[in-house]
Parts: C-alpha cells; structure tokens; sequence
C-alpha cells in the first residue's frame, strides 16, 4: 500500500534514506528536514504495517515545477514495483496540482526512463535547484543524471 506520509513516519524515513546516503547512493536528510517536509512524502507500507520505501515530490516554486527527492526501497522490498508505484503516486500527486514538469536527479537513470522521465542537461533547471547542491561534499562533480517529465 502506498499513503502519504504522517509526522509519526519521519524516524524510519530519515533511517532508509540515509542507509542509501551512507552508501554514497543518495543526499544524506537531517531530521528536521524531513519533518519540516513531512507533507512531501509518500511511504509504501507492507502487511504488517511496517514502512518499506519511501519517495518525496518537492514543489520547486514559481517555476511550475516539482522535483521527486529522497526515493528509497529497503533493499530487501526492491524489484517488487515499490518504487515505480511511489513515483507514480507523486506524478499523479503533481497532475492534481497542476504541476507541469517533474524532475529528478538520479544515479539510476533507466529506473526514471521506464516512467517517461527523458534525460536533460543540467543547465535546463531553474537555479534554484542547486541551492541545496551547493552543500552536497560531491558539488560540482556530480555524477548524478538530470531526468525530466511533463505532465
């Protein structure tokens, strides 16, 4: 199942996104980050109610454009089409809000490809973007893939 996120869920958030981030995988998200932004994120649930994945769509602004952010599976629930139904879930979360792009930047640029993201050059975002960037230890030698989509 897949629901937006509540206040209670952003401990096990921040837990799955920086198990990635200490891989070097994704941008490592403090605590206050995430509760500040608890009303960006979806989370998939199993059976058992626990949370297994978890995905946001980050409004950019004036620029009617949105950025999906902090997209993490527990390595044991990949491959099950958890991550596919949690982007879905923000791009239909975007359609709703009349959101006209939606991008994101990725090291899996064929898992965004599979949902109609097209790869663009970097330059094509709004710099407002880079704001949070400009604090990552790996700016400007990013290797991450810019990838958008219109809705």
């Amino acid at each position: 199942m897949i629901r937006k996120a509540l206040v209670k869920d952003a401990k096990k958030i921040q837990v799955l996104v920086n198990f990635f981030a200490s891989q070097d995988l994704m941008m490592p998200r403090s605590l206050n980050e995430i509760y500040e932004n608890i009303r960006d994120f979806w989370v998939s649930i199993d059976d058992n109610k626990k949370i297994t994945g978890c995905v946001a769509l980050h409004i950019v602004g004036w620029e009617n454009l949105a950025e999906i952010k902090s997209l993490a599976v527990e390595r044991k629930n990949q491959r099950k089409g958890l991550g596919a139904e949690l982007v879905s879930a923000c791009l239909k979360e975007a359609k709703g809000l009349k959101i006209g792009r939606v991008f994101a930047l990725s090291y899996h640029p064929k898992f965004f490809k599979k949902s109609g993201f097209k790869i663009a050059a970097k330059s094509r975002l709004p710099h407002k973007i880079w704001a949070e960037c400009c604090n990552c230890p790996k700016f400007p030698n990013c290797r991450e893939i810019a990838l958008i989509r219109r809705i």
